[in-house]
């Protein structure tokens, strides 16, 4: 019964949200340079309802809600002259979409990500400002024995300065550094009766599960911290919290994605749709505020995905912008459709991947797996 009445309305909620903002932001630059929109989809496949705008812009809701899309005039059906067979009209250039600058296109597609990570900033700023920034001196209270910690010569009362090059202000801060180099010796600065003192730590490798049950190898001090606390914040500083708080989870995603990619990390901890319902609906069991807070964190997280250089993606539409600038023309159109078809199997065998790999971390495959042995 959680299923249908947590589970599913709570991904759905996110992801209709995420969407809207991603796909707003490639219509609002797109209205301002001028550009005739035919389309803004949530979702994909058969449309379940919809309406017409003053502007002739067709907003539906479709049936598959897995994304969504926006659809400019000339996208994908005109080329100079058209792959209709038919040369546009001055009217239909002024409107159309590759018919504008190489700047305009390149801002109508970077606007999407854009657009993913000024919500983010807006619903994290909102959030220090009313409830507070949940902060937690980066100062040691106690150090586990035999701990990665103990062997470097971290004391009680010590206060991170620094960490593998990073300068922390909080013990989250720390954690953050430490939790993705499991095994690798970093540098740590800290502040001991005065003095900074210079020490090298190898964090020990560990397992953790999070709200969903899946598990995560990560990399601990064995150190802990006081108490956390709530930190209000004014408007401006909290913007500006908020965007530190978003360049920080943009560098944590990049460098987990490498380490991936380096064989650092398991790929098992790539989750996808399934994964993303499973933790919208554990989140949301949490209360109100821990959902809003996985809403910024996958938004930033859909932005940045989507400015990886993959044809497809946004990035790979900016990719080809940039070797048009460079070159001065466009290029082939042969060359562009074997982009698209490649980066086309590599967004599809990720997906089939990530669910494959979504539904075997189910409960009922370990139940399974469990009879089996």
């Amino acid at each position: 019964m959680d299923f249908f009445l947590i589970y599913i309305p709570a991904f759905l909620v996110l992801l209709t949200i995420l969407v809207f903002v991603h796909e707003y932001g490639h219509y609002w630059v797109a209205r301002r340079c001028g550009v005739r929109v035919e389309v803004f989809s949530i979702g994909f496949g058969p449309e379940i309802f919809g309406w017409t705008d003053k502007a002739n812009t067709r907003w539906k809701i479709s049936a598959v809600p897995l994304g969504g899309y926006v659809k400019m005039f000339g996208e994908g059906e005109y080329s100079g002259g058209g792959d209709s067979g038919h040369a546009m009209s001055a009217e239909e250039e002024a409107v159309s979409f590759p018919h504008k600058s190489l700047a305009q296109r390149a801002a109508i597609v970077f606007a999407g990500p854009a657009a993913n990570y000024i919500f983010a900033i807006i619903v994290l700023a909102t959030l220090f400002m009313t409830l507070g920034q949940p902060q937690t001196p980066a100062t040691v209270v106690s150090v586990n024995s035999g701990s990665a910690a103990a062997e470097a010569g971290i004391q009680i009362g010590d206060e991170f300065l620094m960490v593998n090059g990073r300068e922390v202000e909080r013990f989250r801060d720390v954690q953050r550094v430490v939790s993705l180099r499991p095994g690798v010796p970093m540098e740590i600065v800290v502040l001991r009766d005065g003095q900074e003192v210079k020490l090298t730590a190898t964090p020990k490798e560990s397992e953790t599960k999070d709200v969903s049950g899946n598990t995560h190898k990560i990399g601990l001090l064995g150190v802990t911290g006081t108490g956390m606390q709530l930190v209000e914040r004014g408007p401006f500083e909290a913007v500006w919290e908020a965007g530190k708080e978003s360049i920080e989870l943009t560098v944590d995603t990049l460098t987990a994605v490498g380490q991936i990619i380096t064989g650092k990390r398991d790929l098992r901890e790539l989750g996808g749709p399934v994964r993303i319902g499973q933790i919208s609906g554990d989140t949301v069991r949490h209360g109100i505020i821990p959902f809003i807070s996985l809403m910024a964190l996958l938004s930033i997280n859909l932005g940045l995905i989507n400015l990886f250089p993959i044809p497809m993606l946004d990035g790979g539409h900016l990719m080809f912008y940039a070797i048009e600038a460079v070159r001065g023309k466009p290029l082939g159109e042969r060359a562009q459709e074997y982009g698209f078809r490649i980066g086309l199997v590599l967004v599809l065998g990720l997906m089939l991947f990530v669910t494959i790999n979504d539904l075997v971390n189910l409960p009922v495959f370990e139940f399974v797996k469990n009879l089996m042995t």
